[in-house]
């Protein structure tokens, strides 16, 4: 088992809470005017030197405490939101609903084994072995043959740099899960997938609206007979 440097993390730390606490800035902005460029550095610079202050005077203090380290894959995430917002993309690919349900289903696994009703050891096996670094090798080959073939470039850029980040310099905790999973993260999980869940349930209750107003299988309804056309109908049967 490697651990990381004291002196990298620290960095890390503050470098990586400052991207995140940016991109949920940049998340809640509701200002009359658009989010610039000019407004998106400000933001990102001042988160930077709000995380730098010394001691408990930096919200890293706290956010240590609670959390620890953001996972690498959060903060690539949020590299992905930033550079969106920079190029002036809203439609986000930094969390699609496919790497949400596997952080959601790996999550609660190691949630289950960290408090023990598995207590098969998962977490544990993420600080080295044979398993980590096998793993770590195949999510970096599919990762870089998903940029090179153009599939979800932005969240395979963000699993790459959290391996390559976990490989070179163990970051953040020496752990490979916590390079990939954090409680942030497991969180921005579940809710784009009560999103997702959301939106499906709303598009069949207005698809079954529709229908029900204008059914095509039910085939044209049948005319009303006018009054003048049975009378004179009648005055035809009562002639014969």
């Amino acid at each position: 088992m490697t651990l990381p440097d004291l002196a990298s993390q620290i960095v890390y730390g503050r470098i990586g809470w400052a991207i995140v606490a940016a991109t949920v800035v940049c998340a809640l902005w509701r200002g009359a005017a658009p989010l610039s460029r000019p407004r998106l550095a400000a933001i990102m610079a001042g988160a930077m030197a709000l995380m730098t202050l010394p001691g408990n005077l930096s919200p890293v203090w706290y956010l240590g405490l609670a959390f620890q380290y953001p996972s690498g894959l959060l903060v690539g995430c949020c590299l992905v939101r930033l550079t969106e917002r920079w190029s002036g993309n809203r439609r986000s690919g930094a969390m699609p609903p496919a790497l949400a349900g596997v952080l959601a289903v790996a999550g609660t696994l190691l949630y289950l084994d960290a408090v023990g009703f598995l207590a098969s050891g998962y977490y544990y096996a993420g600080f080295g072995g044979t398993l980590t670094p096998v793993v770590a090798v195949i999510m970096a080959g599919a990762c870089v043959l998903a940029i090179v073939r153009g599939h979800a470039r932005g969240t395979a850029a963000a699993v790459l740099g959290a391996v390559v980040l976990f490989s070179v310099l163990r970051l953040p905790s020496g752990n490979l899960w916590d390079a990939l999973l954090d409680p942030l993260l497991f969180g921005w999980a579940i809710v784009t997938l009560l999103v997702a869940a959301l939106r499906r349930t709303g598009r069949r209750v207005a698809d079954r609206s529709t229908g029900s107003d204008a059914d095509p299988a039910s085939g044209p309804m049948p005319q009303p007979i006018a009054a003048e056309h049975f009378s004179s109908l009648k005055e035809q049967v009562g002639g014969q």
